[in-house]
Order: C-alpha cells, then sequence, then structure tokens
C-alpha cells in the first residue's frame, strides 16, 4: 500500500508540474503575441500592410492581417489574402525536381544536354544539381523583367548563348534563368505543363487549393494589390497574368507562384512529415551546398537558403520580391519553429521578418519601429510642409535612413520619380540631388542630375557648374549620362 501510494503522490506531483509549465508556456506565447502584434500593428501607421503567420513548438503564435489589402476599396489585409511569394517559388521547383528524381525520371546528375538539343560545347555537361544550387555559370536574368514575352525557344536560344560567368561547379552565383531551365525539365521529363505538375504532385497532396499561377480560382477581392513605395496602386500580377494568358518564361519556374498564409503552412507541414518528398530527399533539398558568400554565414541548398543562426542553430529560408509585393519564409526546424510574412508595400518590410526573429528568441531584445519607406517619408512631408521646410526633412533623411540611401542611385531615382509625380515638385526633387552630391561628390551621373534639376527650376548659372563638375568626374567608358551634360553644357551657354 505505501508503495502504491508513493506512485499516486509521484504522479500527482508529476502532473501538477507537467501543469505548470504548460500553463507558463501558454503564458509566455500569449506575451509575445501581444508583443509581436502591438509591434506591426505600430507599423500600419507607418506603411506596413501584409500579414504573419508564427508557429512555435508546435503551436500558432499569430495567424494576422495587417493594413490594407486593397486600400481603394477598403478591403483589409487578412490571413486569407493571396499574393505572390517571388523567389521562394524556387523551392516549389526544387521540389519538384526531387520528385522527379524519386520517380525515377531523372538524376540530379544528368546534364542538360539529355534534356535540349544543339547546346552549346561550354554548357552541355551543366548538371541538374548545379541549376538547382546556383552553381551552373549561367546569367541571372534573360530580358527585360517579369513580364516580357518572350517566345520559348528564343528564351532558351538566349540563356544557352548567353558567356558563363565561371566554370560550372566552381562558384555560386544565383541565376533566375538557371530556374526557367528546370521548369522546362519538368516539363519536358513529366509530359505536364509546370504549374500542373506542382498542382498534382505538390500542392494538392498537401492540401494547398490557394496556391499556383492559374490553377486556382480566387475572387478578385481576395487578392492584394500591390503598391509601388506603398502609395501608387498598380494592380495585381494576377490580373497581369490573365491579361497575357500565360506565364512568361522570364518567370515561370524561378517566380510569380501566389499562396496565402495557411497554404504555406500546410506546405511546411508536409515538407516537415515528409509527406510530399521523403527525408533523404528532403535532405538533399535543405543541405549546403556552397557559401553563399565571402563572410561563410549563408549557404544555398536546392530552393533554400540555408543560414545559421546566432544561437547556432539550423535556419532554411528564402524570401522573393518585386519592390512591390515581398514574402518570407523562415524556418527554424531544430527550434521548431517558423515565421511566414506576407507584404504588398514593398520589399524593405523584410526586415519585419527578422526582426520577429529575433523577437522570438530574446525576450529583451527591443525591435526598433518599422520606419515609413523613404518614398513614403517624403511624400507624406511633402503633402504637409512647404518648400520652405525642406531642411528639416533632409535632416530627416540623414538622421534616419542613411542606411537605406548607401547606394547614389537611391536619392537620384527618388529625385526623378518626385518630379514625374507633379511638376511641382522640381523644387524638392532639387533638394534630393543637392544631397546625393553631398553623400556621394565623387559620382559624376549625381551632379548630371542636379544640373538638370537647378535648368528646370530656372537656375542657369548653378546647372552650367554642375554639368561641368559631372564632365570632369566622367569616367573613361560607360558612361551613359556624359553626352547629356555634354548636349547641357553647350546649350546653357548658348543662352547667355
Amino acid at each position: 500500500m505505501k508503495k502504491n501510494l508513493l506512485i499516486i503522490i509521484l504522479s500527482i506531483g508529476f502532473l501538477f508540474t507537467a501543469t505548470a509549465l504548460s500553463a507558463q508556456k501558454v503564458e509566455s506565447n500569449e506575451a509575445l503575441k501581444y508583443k509581436i502584434d502591438n509591434y506591426l500593428k505600430d507599423g500600419v501607421s507607418n506603411g506596413f500592410s501584409g500579414s504573419i503567420l508564427i508557429v512555435k513548438e508546435d503551436r500558432i503564435i499569430l495567424n494576422e492581417g495587417y493594413g490594407m489589402a486593397d486600400k481603394e476599396n477598403n478591403i483589409p489585409y487578412t490571413p486569407q489574402t493571396v499574393a505572390t511569394i517571388g523567389s521562394v517559388t524556387k523551392q516549389f521547383t526544387a521540389t519538384a525536381i526531387l520528385k522527379l528524381v524519386e520517380s525515377n525520371k531523372l538524376k540530379t546528375t544528368d546534364p542538360i544536354s539529355r534534356f535540349f538539343k544543339d547546346i552549346p560545347d561550354d554548357k552541355r555537361d551543366i548538371t541538374i544539381h548545379q541549376l538547382l544550387s546556383h552553381t551552373a555559370g549561367l546569367i541571372d536574368v534573360i530580358g527585360e523583367g517579369d513580364f516580357d514575352d518572350i517566345p520559348r525557344k528564343k528564351f532558351f536560344k538566349a540563356v544557352f548563348a548567353s558567356d558563363l560567368l565561371h566554370q560550372p561547379g566552381s562558384k555560386y552565383a544565383y541565376s533566375n534563368a538557371g530556374y526557367s531551365i528546370l521548369a522546362r525539365i519538368i516539363e519536358l521529363t513529366s509530359g505536364q505543363d509546370y504549374e500542373r505538375f506542382l498542382y498534382e504532385n505538390l500542392f494538392k497532396p498537401a492540401g494547398m487549393m490557394e496556391t499556383g499561377y492559374f490553377i486556382p480560382k480566387w475572387k478578385d477581392e481576395s487578392i492584394a494589390k500591390g503598391y509601388v513605395y506603398g502609395f501608387i496602386n498598380v494592380g495585381s500580377m494576377i490580373q497581369r497574368y490573365q491579361r497575357m494568358g500565360k506565364i512568361t518564361w522570364t518567370l515561370k519556374g524561378n517566380g510569380g507562384i501566389h499562396s496565402t498564409p495557411g497554404d504555406m503552412y500546410k506546405w511546411y507541414k508536409a515538407l516537415q512529415s515528409n509527406q510530399i518528398i521523403s527525408k533523404s530527399s528532403f535532405e538533399k533539398l535543405s543541405t549546403r551546398y556552397i557559401k553563399e558568400n565571402e563572410a561563410g554565414t549563408s549557404y544555398y541548398g536546392y530552393g533554400w537558403a540555408i543560414y545559421e543562426s546566432d544561437r547556432k542553430t539550423k535556419i532554411i529560408s528564402h524570401n522573393g520580391g518585386n519592390g512591390i509585393y515581398f514574402h518570407d519564409f523562415i524556418w527554424m526546424p531544430e527550434e521548431d519553429a517558423l515565421i511566414l510574412l506576407f507584404t504588398n508595400m514593398g520589399s524593405k518590410e523584410g526586415e519585419v521578418a527578422w526582426t520577429i526573429e529575433k523577437m522570438l528568441f530574446d525576450e529583451t531584445y527591443v525591435a526598433p519601429p518599422i520606419k515609413k519607406n523613404l518614398h513614403l517619408l517624403v511624400i507624406d512631408f511633402i503633402r504637409n510642409n512647404s518648400l520652405k521646410e525642406a531642411g528639416k526633412l533632409i535632416d530627416k533623411i540623414k538622421d534616419q535612413y542613411l542606411s537605406t540611401v548607401s547606394h547614389p542611385d537611391v536619392l537620384n531615382g527618388l529625385g526623378y520619380d518626385l518630379m514625374e509625380l507633379s511638376d511641382n515638385n522640381i523644387g524638392w526633387a532639387l533638394e534630393i540631388f543637392k544631397l546625393n552630391v553631398e553623400l556621394f561628390p565623387e559620382n559624376g551621373n549625381n551632379w548630371d542630375s542636379l544640373g538638370e534639376g537647378y535648368l528646370l527650376n530656372g537656375q542657369r548659372e548653378l546647372s552650367l557648374e554642375s554639368y561641368k563638375k559631372a564632365l570632369e568626374l566622367a569616367p573613361d567608358s560607360n558612361c551613359n549620362w556624359c553626352e547629356n551634360s555634354s548636349k547641357a553644357v553647350e546649350k546653357i551657354s548658348k543662352m547667355k
């Protein structure tokens, strides 16, 4: 009896301990949810909109939408909102390839000459493995963007005719074109269209009915509109696909698939449980193959970037965006954690996901507020202030956005964007050009832009000085603005 009583007492003790620990975990998760939720809500006032799904230790901590998916129609961003995942598409392509490997349809050691005719000698032996790991030496992009409708034969002819960046297999060089080749290999091997193969073999088995290019029948109101700089509505990518009636080869296989947080969570669960591909295939998918940078802090697998956290744990991740939409997929398998971020307000918001990663594992971490993107900051300032207050705007940029404007093209582009938005913005654009010259005084193109700003503002003498300075700093070759400066100097000189 005493022995049985002791067992009962110990069992009750273990039960109380387990219950207490469970209660503590729930309390901790609620505190974390509250902290992250407030961080994102505060960010909405500075232009953030999108959705976030966070999982930790097999519990969904947060699954919410923030801001607007469609400002004009007052449609909020929700966990059900559809948006592009950008280059995260690549891990679907990689998984599809491994699915074909499992079916003995191909091998990762197969050369591309098995699938394509008339391959130049320097590319005949490029392997599927090298395409998957971005070590084939191929250029990144063919064409003029995602919607450049290059016919298939012409596209691949251009890819194979391009110069190699390095000997295949020797180095890493990110290549969207390489993943378009993989998409075509999937079609040639399976006899199915790329999207149809993904739907039948990946999405449908995982229960992902909201993922694809064309196959899902989304309602228009469920698709996020895209906002350049957070305020210029450019519609959705789906609408452009539908108008074209196709997915271009500049995009197929390397980007552009649309999904929702719920579907991407289903995908995560399917990979985690080896529902789609075997454990050994997943290990190939998530193995480091080559250093991504000289610091050696990040690596690429098959369609995934493989990192080590500051906690020395593995991170399987990828992001994707086009400057308008952005998606981040951050998976920490050893810590059983996942972060899925979608936004329709520009790629800068990608920093949000990594800020949340810090919040997940460091209770003392204080997240910096989500800042307005630079364009939105400037536009809001212009709307609410006169040009006499330009100094305050410049000071704010210097104080808070120097890391954002670390390349001369950023402010140069901003200045021209302001002038395109309105003729009344010439004075403001001039102030931006002045700042750019101050930050990058040895950049001749900056002086050329400043000269144009002065000329449009009626300040001919200052314009002439700026154009002459631009020519003094002109490079010996590849000067795409020198002719403009020379003609401007000649034109202004005749005005005197």
